[in-house]
């Protein structure tokens, strides 16, 4: 993040507790306005747990998490959208209804304003022609886009991303990464990923954030300086893979 901006997202010595477990404990983080991060670490370090204080989904913790400069309490932020590593998508809901259920809750999803954002989004995540259509219709990485439409349906300053190509298979997966960075490189939106893939992460990301330790704390932070777009087997990019594979065997 550059020096001086004030950032969209920040976290300032979170801390949490479930009973006696300490699954975070002073995390500091700061996220400029259309930055790309990503979030890594070895399983059971609190990386899903972040995701949820930040989307207001953990109501109690310690220290403190802003968007757009408001705290982040319970019930969570309107400025947050939210993509599980799940679809969940409503099976009796077709693909527009789906992605309307992420509008705000004064929206009439049938008034003409609120179809017109819903159809953009349809072409937004490249599924033209796929309005009408239902879950069971849809492949997996479409069902995916779905839920990128409608956790973008709210138009969040903060896009939050839980391991959401974690179950689609290589080259699906390398598909939708380079769809979400065409989606985000069109919108602007800040985005924070959370993945377990080293090589997703500095692909996509322009800083990855690697986590470490019960409780979760911050390792390092890895600046991705790399022109997009991005090679997969580029020299710069393997190397940075290295560097922060090498943190997390610590």
């Amino acid at each position: 993040m550059s020096s001086g901006a004030d950032p969209v997202l920040a976290v300032d010595d979170l801390r949490k507790r479930y009973d006696d477990t300490v699954a975070l404990d002073g995390v500091d983080l700061a996220v400029a306005d259309g930055e790309f991060v990503a979030v890594v670490g070895p399983s059971g370090c609190g990386k899903s747990t972040l995701l949820r204080v930040l989307s207001g989904l953990e109501a109690e913790f310690g220290g403190r998490v802003a968007v757009d400069g408001t705290d982040v309490c319970d019930g969570g932020s309107d400025a947050v959208g939210m993509v599980f590593q799940e679809p969940r998508l409503l099976d009796w809901a077709d693909v527009r209804e789906n992605i309307a259920v992420g509008l705000p809750a004064d929206v009439d999803p049938d008034a003409p304003a609120a179809r017109e954002r819903v159809d953009d989004l349809i072409e937004t995540v490249g599924l033209g022609g796929f309005a009408d259509s239902h879950p069971d219709e849809l492949s997996g990485g479409m069902a995916q886009r779905v839920s990128l439409a409608r956790g973008l349906a709210y138009n969040p300053s903060v896009l939050l991303l839980d391991e959401p190509f974690s179950a689609l298979d290589r080259l699906t997966k390398a598909d939708q990464q380079d769809h979400l960075l065409d989606v985000w490189e069109a919108r602007g939106t800040t985005v924070v990923l959370v993945t377990h893939d080293v090589e997703e992460a500095v692909y996509l990301a322009d800083r990855v954030v690697v986590l470490g330790g019960q409780p979760g704390t911050v390792e390092s932070v890895v600046d991705v300086d790399i022109d997009r777009p991005r090679e997969r087997a580029d020299t710069e990019l393997v190397a940075l893979r290295r560097e922060v594979t090498a943190v997390l065997g610590r």
